[in-house]
């Protein structure tokens, strides 16, 4: 299958779905998330959930997160250059929802990508070999690009993989360290 095909498939799979299914998606990931990776004392990269989207609830992540000594940043887009720059995140009165939907920061001090541990990232599907498909414009992979070597990017997804073959992926595409989803954690080398 193509992106775009995966991408409609996923949108329409994740509209399907009741408050009280995401509510469960969000919770079971969020466990499966704490009981696979170590966060405690980690420089963590967090987006927060486009709700018309239906994204996975992160603000759980984010609270054991803090609880855990960590230090949570999460992205503020630029559409104009297709970038993002990480702000820490300390209360959730710093933010505002953007002109996209995005729950993003007002303010706050900038972490530089190549300080982070852990990138936790957003995406519609991935496959068996942590290829991702997020929403088409390319603003994490160029991210990612900055990040660390030792840097783990870890994916979440509301539905398992989609399988190993995604016709058009693009070499520029950044690969995921591991995902982890509702029912399990993959990880790839």
């Amino acid at each position: 299958m193509k992106k775009t095909e995966i991408r409609d498939l996923m949108k329409d799979r994740r509209r399907s779905l009741s408050p009280g299914e995401l509510q469960r998606i969000s919770d079971d990931v969020c466990h499966n998330l704490f009981s696979h990776f170590q966060l405690e004392k980690k420089k963590i990269s967090l987006f927060l959930p486009i709700e018309g989207f239906k994204e996975i609830n992160t603000y759980k992540i984010w609270e054991k997160a803090m609880n855990l000594e960590a230090t949570v940043a999460v992205p503020k887009t630029n559409m104009d250059s297709l970038d993002i720059k990480q702000v820490l995140f300390e209360e959730e009165a710093q933010l505002e929802i953007s002109p996209f939907g995005i729950p993003e920061p007002k303010k706050g001090r900038v972490i530089a990508a190549e300080h982070f541990d852990i990138i936790i990232i957003p995406l519609l599907a991935f496959d068996q070999k942590g290829r991702r498909i997020g929403y088409g414009k390319g603003i994490y992979d160029r991210f990612l690009k900055k990040c660390s070597p030792r840097c783990q990017f870890i994916g979440l997804s509301h539905f398992e993989p989609i399988g190993d073959k995604i016709d058009d992926m693009h070499a520029l595409d950044v690969k995921l360290h591991a995902c982890v989803t509702p029912e399990k954690v993959y990880r790839f080398g």
